[in-house]
C-alpha cells in the first residue's frame, strides 16, 4: 500500500482538543460565577439541600465506626470507674461498720458512766433534711438559702451540717425557706475542741488566705496546736452538739513578738459545694438557764 493512501491525522485517542489554559479560564470563570451567585442570590441552596439529603446516608455510615469505637471506649471507662468506686465504697463500708460497732460500745459505756456519776444524760439530736437552692445575694458574706422554713418547723439558731461536718447556723427563717450563715463567714464564731489535745478554742471565718478558710484565734503562741489537728464542736455554746467535725488545722504561724499564734484552718464540710444538708433541732431546749449575775450595786440595793 502506498504511503500516501494512509490517513495522516492522529487517532481520536490522541487528539488534544482545547488547550489546558483555555480549560483553566473557562472553569475558573464558572467557579467564580457560581460563588458570586450562591453568595449574593442563594441560587445553589436547593442543589445543596438535595445533595446533602443524597449524601446523608453515606455520611451516617461513615461516622458509625468512629462513634462505635468512642462508645466502646466510654463504656470501658465507665465500667472501670464503677468498679473502682465499688471497691472504694466496700472498703469505706467496712470502715464504717467497724466505727459503728465502736460507737455503740462507746455510747453504752457513756450511759453507764453518766449513770454512775449521776450526770445529766446527753440530749437527743434530731434534724430535718433540706436542700441548698442558691447563694445569698450579698457578695461580702458567706450565706446560702435552703428550701425549708417555718412551715417545716425550722427555727433560728439551728445548726446545719452535711455528711462531712458542720456547715453553719440558721440565722433567718422565712415561711418556705431559711438563710444559713456558713462557718466561713467573717462574723461567725464556732467554739471548738482540739481532738488531739482536748484544748478549747474559737474559730472564725477568715477569707484573707483563700475563699474557704477559718482562723483559730486567741491561742497562745506556745499552745500545743499542730498542722492536721481535727477541731470538733465543743458543745459549750449551747448551739452545736458536741463532737461534730468543724475544721482541720492547715497552718500554724508562731511569731516571737506576738502573744497569740496565727492558726489557719480549712473547714471539713463542703462549704462551697453543699447540696443536701441536715438542719438539726436547736440544742438549748434541754440546757439549764444561765444563773443570773448580781452586780455590787444590785446587792447593795437589795440590802437596803
Amino acid at each position: 500500500m502506498a504511503l500516501g493512501v494512509l490517513d495522516q491525522d492522529p487517532p481520536p485517542f490522541f487528539r488534544q482538543g482545547p488547550s489546558a489554559f483555555s480549560k483553566l479560564i473557562v472553569f475558573s470563570a464558572a467557579a467564580l460565577f457560581l460563588m458570586v451567585a450562591d453568595t449574593r442570590f442563594q441560587m445553589l441552596q436547593p442543589a445543596r439541600m438535595v445533595l446533602e439529603a443524597v449524601l446523608f446516608p453515606m455520611q451516617w455510615l461513615a461516622q458509625r465506626p468512629g462513634l462505635m469505637a468512642r462508645e466502646a471506649a466510654l463504656f470501658v471507662e465507665r465500667v472501670q470507674s464503677a468498679d473502682a468506686l465499688h471497691t472504694g465504697l466496700r472498703a469505706q463500708l467496712r470502715q464504717q461498720s467497724t466505727r459503728a460497732y465502736q460507737v455503740e460500745q462507746l455510747e453504752l459505756e457513756n450511759r453507764r458512766l453518766r449513770a454512775l456519776l449521776d450526770l445529766r444524760p446527753t440530749l437527743p439530736v434530731t434534724g430535718t433534711a433540706a436542700q441548698v437552692i442558691y447563694d445569698a445575694a450579698d457578695p461580702f458574706t458567706r450565706k446560702v438559702i435552703i428550701d425549708r422554713g417555718q412551715a417545716q418547723g425550722i427555727k433560728e439558731g439551728s445548726p446545719v451540717i452535711d455528711e462531712k461536718g458542720v456547715l453553719g447556723q440558721v440565722t433567718q427563717v422565712f415561711v418556705l425557706s431559711s438563710e444559713v450563715t456558713l462557718i466561713t463567714d467573717r462574723d461567725h464564731a464556732t467554739p471548738v475542741l482540739n481532738v488531739r489535745t482536748g484544748a478549747r478554742g474559737v474559730v472564725y471565718g477568715d477569707t484573707s488566705s483563700h475563699a474557704d478558710a477559718m482562723e483559730l484565734r486567741f491561742m497562745a503562741a506556745n499552745a500545743d496546736v499542730a498542722e492536721g489537728d481535727l477541731l470538733t464542736t465543743s458543745g459549750v455554746d449551747g448551739v452545736y452538739p458536741a463532737g461534730l467535725p468543724v475544721a482541720r488545722v492547715e497552718k500554724v504561724d508562731r511569731q516571737v513578738n506576738a502573744v497569740f499564734a496565727q492558726i489557719y484552718c480549712v473547714p471539713v464540710g463542703l462549704v462551697s459545694g453543699a447540696g443536701q444538708v441536715l438542719v438539726l433541732d436547736a440544742v438549748p431546749t434541754g440546757i439549764p438557764a444561765r444563773p443570773e449575775t448580781h452586780t455590787p450595786a444590785a446587792r447593795a440595793g437589795g440590802r437596803r
